[in-house]
C-alpha cells in the first residue's frame, strides 16, 4: 500500500502506521494511506522559524521574482496534476480552477513586488510630525513576523487552497507549514514534491504535513500566523484553541457560508440578465459538484419571476451530465468522498423539513462511465422556500454539495434582509442592468458580505463569476464566513507583517525608511545629481539652484505658450473677492521654471522624466518674487531589466521644493526620473 509522505525539517518522512486510507472519488479504489502520527510538531515549527531567516533577509523584489520563477516551473509540470486531480472527482474545468487558478495566484503576487520597496521590510504611510521645530517625527515600518504561517486547508481545492496562501506569506518573507485536507492532500503532496525538488524556495520556506496533524496548534507562538479554510463549526473550535488564546496568535478564518445570488427587480423574463442569472446559478450549483465555499446556496428572485426561474433552472439541471470526469460529455463529477455525500444528504434531509423539493436529479440519476455504488456521486437538488422569514433552515444549514434553495422576495429591501439572515457571507451577487439598483443593493448588503458581484450584459463576457475570488481583491467575510481576509493584493501581505511605529530625528527616520523625511539633513550633491548613476545617488543629497525673479513678461509668455488665460493670471481688474492681491503666476509656470533651474542639460545617466506626483502650489507667486529650488533625492526604486539587452536602470524620486525670497515654500512636487545604472549587468 502506498503511503503519502510529509516534508518536514528538510526531509520526506512517513508517520507511524495509518491514520486514513484514501480512495478515488470516482471508482472507490484505494489510493494509499496517510499519517502524521509521531511527528514532533514543536520541532517542525521551530525548524521553520529558524530556517526562515533566509527568506526574511530577501527583499520584496527578490521574493517576487522567486514566486514568478516558481509559477513558470509549475506551469511546465501541470499535466501530472491534472491526471491526479480527476481522482478528487473534479472535471477538467474544476481542475483548471484549482491548478491554473492556484498558479495564477503566484503570478499575481509576484507582480505585487513592484508596489513594495526593494527592501526586506515595508514603509507604511506618511511621516507624522511630533514636535514644534521638526526635530522629532514618527513613521511606521512593517517587518516580516519571526514565526511561521500554519495553513489548515479544505478538501475542495487541494492546490489552489495551498498556492493562494503560500504566495502571500512567501512574498511577505514568512515561512509556512501547510496542512492540507487529509482527504485530498495526495494532490497537494505531488505538487510540493516538485516544488521542493526545484530548489526555487529556500530550505524551510515550505513544509508539508500530509496527515491529520493533531497537535500542530499546541506549539504555535505569538509570532506565528494560523489560517483556516473549511466549515464554520471546525473553524470556531480551532479559533478557541487554548494556545491561540494564550499566545494571542493571529488567526484568519475563511469559512463556508450561505452565499446568495439575487435576480434584480428590474429584470424581466426574456432579458439577457434573466438568462445570465439562470446560467450563473446553474454553474455555481454544479461546478466542483457544489463543493465551493463561495457556491450559491440561496437563490433570490422577484415573486413574479419565481416560477419562470424555477422552470428554467430545472431544465438546465436536468441536462447536467454526471459521471467520470475523463469521459466525453461529463459536466459534473463526484463529491470528494462518500463521507461527504452522507453529510450532504443529512443536510438535505434537514432542509426538506421546511422546504419543498422542486428538482431532485437523484431520482433517476444516470452516470456516464461510472458506478454509483463505488463513486461519491450525488445529483443536484433544488428546493424552494416561500416563507424565508419564518422557515429559516436555509439560512442556517449548508449542504456542501450541488444543493440550493429558491427564495421569492417582494422588493430590494426584503432581498437585503434575506441576504443578511445568512449571518455573514463570503460573496453575494446581484444580476441587474440598473446601476441605481446595483448601488443601493451593494451599499445596503455590504456589511454582511466580503464581496459583491454585479453581473449584467455589459460585463458578462469578461466577468470572472460569482464563485471566483481574485488575488487582488480580498477574500473572506463577516460573521459565519469567519471574519477574516485573504489575498487582496498588498492588503493580504500585510497580514504577515508586524506594523511598528518608529520615532526619532528626521535623519534617523530617513535612514530607516530609505525615504527623505522633511527636516532631515540635505547635504549638497557633488557632482550634480543628474551627473550621477543610480547606484551613486544618496537619499537626502540636494542641488541648491540659482534663482529667478518672476516678471509680468513671464506670465504673459507662459499664457501664450500654454493657452492658459485664466483670469487670475491675465486680468488684474477681476481679482476682487479672490485670495489674490494682484495677477499671479501660473502654478505650472513656477514648476516649469523650477525644472529649468534644477535640470543639468548635458547627456548623462538620467534617461527621462518618468512622471509627477504630489504636486502642490502652496503660496501665490506675484511678479517681483524671486524663486529658487532645493532639489533633493527623495527615494530610489530599483527596476528589473525586461530583457538581456534592456538598459539597467532605476526610478529616482526627487523632491522639488520651490521657495521664494522669504524662504517660504511656494510649490512642492515629487518628480520621477529614470536613471541609468553604472553596472549594466544588474537585473
Amino acid at each position: 500500500m502506498h503511503t503519502y509522505q510529509s516534508y518536514v525539517r528538510g526531509e520526506w518522512v512517513s508517520g507511524e502506521g495509518s491514520e486514513l486510507t484514501l480512495t478515488n472519488a470516482i471508482t472507490g479504489e484505494s489510493l494509499g494511506d496517510i499519517s502524521a502520527k509521531g511527528f514532533d510538531f514543536a520541532a517542525i515549527l521551530q525548524y521553520g522559524r529558524e530556517q526562515g531567516k533566509t527568506l526574511r533577509s530577501m527583499t520584496f523584489h527578490q521574493r517576487g521574482l522567486m514566486l514568478k520563477k516558481l509559477a513558470l516551473f509549475l506551469l511546465e509540470n501541470k499535466a501530472k496534476y491534472y491526471n491526479l486531480s480527476y481522482a478528487t472527482g473534479a472535471t477538467k474545468i474544476d481542475s483548471w480552477v484549482d491548478i491554473e487558478g492556484g498558479i495564477g495566484n503566484l503570478f499575481a503576487n509576484a507582480s505585487l513586488r513592484r508596489q513594495f520597496p526593494n527592501l526586506p521590510y515595508y514603509v507604511d504611510g506618511q511621516a507624522a510630525p511630533l514636535s514644534k521645530n521638526g526635530t522629532f517625527i514618527g513613521h511606521h515600518i512593517m517587518v516580516p513576523k519571526r514565526g511561521v504561517a500554519v495553513h489548515i486547508n479544505a478538501f475542495n481545492f487541494p492546490i489552489w487552497g495551498m498556492l493562494e496562501k503560500i504566495a502571500v506569506n512567501l512574498l511577505a518573507g514568512v515561512p509556512c507549514v501547510v496542512k492540507p485536507s487529509e482527504y485530498t492532500g495526495y494532490l497537494t503532496e505531488i505538487m510540493v514534491r516538485d516544488i521542493i525538488a526545484s530548489g526555487i524556495l529556500p530550505e524551510g520556506a515550505l513544509q508539508l504535513v500530509t496527515g491529520l496533524g493533531h497537535g500542530i496548534l499546541d506549539h504555535v507562538t505569538h509570532q506565528d500566523i494560523v489560517t483556516f479554510t473549511g466549515s464554520a463549526a471546525t473553524g470556531k473550535k480551532l479559533k478557541a484553541h487554548p494556545r491561540i488564546l494564550e499566545e494571542s496568535v493571529q488567526f484568519n478564518m475563511e469559512a463556508d457560508s450561505l452565499n446568495a445570488s439575487i435576480l434584480g427587480p428590474d429584470v424581466k423574463a426574456g432579458d439577457e440578465e434573466f438568462d445570465l442569472f439562470v446560467k450563473e446559478v446553474h454553474r455555481e450549483m454544479t461546478s466542483k459538484a457544489g463543493q465551493k465555499c463561495t457556491a450559491v446556496r440561496r437563490i433570490l428572485v422577484p415573486h413574479h419571476l419565481a416560477e419562470d426561474v424555477q422552470i428554467a433552472l430545472g431544465k438546465r439541471l436536468a441536462k447536467t451530465t454526471i459521471g467520470d470526469p475523463q469521459a466525453e460529455g461529463v459536466r459534473m463529477g463526484a463529491l470528494a468522498t462518500k463521507l461527504q455525500v452522507e453529510r450532504v444528504r443529512e443536510s438535505v434531509d434537514k432542509l426538506m423539513l421546511e422546504n419543498d423539493v422542486v428538482y431532485n436529479g437523484g431520482k433517476d440519476m444516470q452516470l456516464i462511465n461510472a458506478d454509483a455504488a463505488k463513486g461519491a456521486f450525488m445529483a443536484p437538488v433544488l428546493m424552494r422556500n416561500d416563507d424565508p422569514f419564518n422557515k429559516t433552515a436555509c439560512h442556517n444549514i449548508e449542504a456542501f454539495g450541488p444543493v440550493s434553495t429558491l427564495i421569492p422576495y417582494n422588493d430590494l429591501d426584503e432581498a437585503v434582509a434575506i441576504t443578511a439572515m445568512g449571518k455573514g457571507s463570503l460573496v453575494t451577487s446581484i444580476v441587474t442592468n440598473d446601476d441605481r439598483i446595483a448601488t443601493e443593493f451593494a451599499v445596503e448588503a455590504a456589511p454582511y458580505n466580503g464581496r459583491i458581484l454585479v453581473l449584467n450584459r455589459r460585463c458578462a463576457k469578461e466577468s470572472t463569476g460569482h464563485g471566483s475570488p481574485m488575488p487582488l481583491l480580498t477574500h473572506g467575510g463577516p460573521g459565519r464566513a469567519g471574519g477574516g481576509e485573504e489575498m487582496g493584493g498588498m492588503r493580504g501581505v500585510m497580514h504577515y507583517l508586524q506594523r511598528t511605529a518608529v520615532q526619532g530625528h528626521p535623519d534617523t527616520i530617513t535612514a530607516m525608511t530609505g525615504i527623505y523625511q522633511p527636516g532631515a539633513t540635505r547635504p549638497e550633491a557633488n557632482p550634480h545629481v543628474f551627473r550621477q548613476y543610480f547606484e551613486d545617488l544618496k537619499v537626502g543629497d540636494t542641488v541648491y539652484t540659482a534663482k529667478h525673479t518672476v516678471s509680468d513678461a513671464d506670465i504673459v509668455n507662459f499664457a501664450n505658450v500654454s493657452g492658459d488665460n485664466f483670469y487670475a493670471h491675465m486680468d488684474a481688474t477681476s481679482l476682487e473677492g479672490t485670495i489674490f492681491e494682484q495677477r499671479v503666476a501660473h502654478g505650472y509656470f513656477v514648476l516649469s521654471k523650477a525644472a529649468g533651474l534644477f535640470v543639468d542639460a548635458k547627456k548623462g545617466p538620467v534617461l527621462l522624466n518618468y512622471g509627477l506626483d504630489e504636486c502642490r502650489f502652496t503660496k501665490p507667486v506675484y511678479p517681483g518674487a524671486t524663486i529658487g529650488v532645493k532639489f533633493t533625492v527623495k527615494e530610489k526604486l530599483d527596476q528589473e531589466k525586461r530583457s538581456d539587452d534592456d538598459i539597467a536602470k532605476g526610478i529616482v524620486k526627487f523632491l522639488v521644493d520651490v521657495y521664494d525670497e522669504t524662504g517660504e515654500t511656494v510649490a512642492l512636487a515629487t518628480i520621477l526620473t529614470m536613471v541609468k545604472k553604472r553596472d549594466q549587468g544588474t537585473i
